[in-house]
This record gives structure tokens, C-alpha cells and sequence, in this order.
């Protein structure tokens, strides 16, 4: 006996749906994003389907690419920049959710130590690049020096200023070592900011996220703003440019990262 559907077109009057739609909204995995909500959203499920469909594919081939850095001893940096809230950690999580974790690492460096002020700013960086066959992912890298810390007051307009001269070459020489270097930006408005700082407050679950830093971002915006517009500006290279990504929409922005990678990376 077949198998009963449990949305047919008789029962659908706000909005029309084909034959794949219903066969979607029918399997396992859409019925789980159909009743994720207490109200039901058919054009939002189809949506939420077609991305976890999407997403799952993308993965796939990271484990693919992933097999190929490590069996032709590849070395892959992906820097994630953008204002606070923008969406730089969830894409991480989705890039590194199916591949080896003994081949990659999340870097996310707290503020620096004092032996570590003390040294070329750039080396805490160099001890975190990855050695052959490995990914890693920065969760904010060493451009924390071209915005964040100026806008803050955590660093001298001399050390500004020497960081921006020094930056365009430090990368020029990790490519020149065998190393695949992608810069993503991940852009957002004022108001997409906002309302996520205010998701994330009203989180028993997500409250730790928010910093001191982030809780100024608002008022500091336009700071933020002059002096994301000035790194964009000096440090987009032709070795290694920038890839702004919108993210206002966090699937779209995660989908749009992943290709990019497996694009740009020639594994197969």
C-alpha cells in the first residue's frame, strides 16, 4: 500500500506548489523543517529544504577538497572579517562541520599575552598558519589591528600605521609558501546588527557571546565604517583580494562562502 502524503495540492490554498514541492515537504527532512515552527510556513520550509539540500552538497565536496589538500600536502588559510554579529562563526561551523578534524583548526585569538605584545605583531599569527595538508579557519585574524583595535583604542596610530605597511607583504609571502590564503568580508546593515545583538541578549543559551566591544559597536558604527572602508581599500590585493559576502541573510551568505572556496581552490 503507498505511502500516504501528508500535503496534497487540495489542501495547499496559499500558495502553489509542484509536484517536487510536495515530494520535498514530504520527506524526512522536510517535515522536519516544516513543523521546525509552531506556525506553518510552507514557502519559508521550502526555503529552509532547498538550503540544508544545498549546504549538504557543498559539504560533500569540502570533504573532497579536504582529502585532496591532504593527499598533495596543501596548506589552506580562510580569514573571516566583519562587524560583530555578522555571521563569521555559524559559516565556519558550516565549513567545518563533515571534514576531518584532526586536518583543520578554528583560530580565534583572545586579547594578547604580555610576551606576546612584545613581539613582532604578526608572529602569533605565524604560529597559528597551517602546516601541510591542513585547513585553518580565523575567526578574526590579524585585521583585528586594521579595524577593531584602532576604532577601541587597543592599539597607537603608530602601530596602525606600521601594521597597514607591513600587512599586503606578510601575505604575499604566506601565498609564496605553498598556501592558499581566501580574505572574506561579511557585511552587514546597522539595523541586521541590532536585532541579532538583541536575539543574543534575550538567549540564556547565547548571552555569553556578546563582549564589552560588541555592546559599543552600535554607537562606534560609523568608526567601524571608516576604517573597514580604508583596510578594504589598502589591502585588496590582486594576490590576495577581498570577498565581500552580504550577510544580512545568513544562509545566502554561507552558501555564497562555501562556493567560493570550492571554486577558487582547484581540487578536483
Amino acid at each position: 500500500m503507498p505511502n500516504k502524503s501528508i500535503f496534497n495540492m487540495k489542501e495547499v490554498k496559499d500558495i502553489t506548489l509542484t509536484k517536487d514541492d510536495l515530494e520535498l515537504l514530504n520527506s524526512k527532512l522536510g517535515l522536519r523543517c516544516l513543523f521546525a515552527n509552531k506556525k506553518i510556513d510552507l514557502e519559508k520550509a521550502l526555503i529552509d529544504i532547498k538550503y540544508e539540500l544545498r549546504l549538504r552538497e557543498q559539504q560533500a565536496e569540502l570533504v573532497k577538497l579536504q582529502a585532496w589538500a591532504i593527499e598533495n600536502k596543501k596548506k589552506i588559510v580562510i580569514i573571516f572579517e566583519g562587524r560583530d554579529a555578522a555571521g563569521k562563526g555559524g559559516a565556519i561551523r558550516r565549513m567545518a562541520a563533515h571534514i576531518n578534524p584532526r586536518y583543520y583548526r578554528i583560530v580565534a585569538l583572545n586579547k594578547p599575552t604580555e610576551d606576546e605584545e612584545g613581539q613582532w605583531y604578526f608572529q602569533r599569527y605565524v604560529n597559528k598558519l597551517p602546516k601541510p595538508g591542513k585547513i585553518v579557519f580565523f575567526d578574526r585574524s590579524w585585521y583585528n589591528r586594521a579595524v577593531v583595535e584602532p576604532v577601541n583604542g587597543f592599539c597607537t596610530e603608530e602601530q596602525y600605521n606600521r601594521f597597514m605597511s607591513q600587512v599586503n607583504d606578510f601575505e604575499k609571502m604566506i601565498i609564496e609558501s605553498n598556501t592558499y590564503l581566501i580574505k572574506f568580508y561579511f557585511s552587514i546593515s546597522k539595523e541586521e546588527q541590532e536585532k541579532r545583538f538583541e536575539d543574543i541578549r534575550k538567549s540564556d543559551l547565547k548571552r555569553w557571546k556578546l563582549s564589552a566591544v560588541d555592546e559599543k559597536a552600535q554607537d562606534l558604527w560609523d568608526e567601524y565604517t571608516r576604517y573597514k572602508q580604508i583596510m578594504l581599500k589598502d589591502t585588496n590585493t590582486e594576490h590576495a583580494p577581498w570577498i565581500r559576502i552580504e550577510a544580512d541573510k545568513k544562509t545566502e551568505a554561507r552558501l555564497k562562502a562555501i562556493d567560493h572556496v570550492l571554486n577558487v581552490i582547484p581540487y578536483k
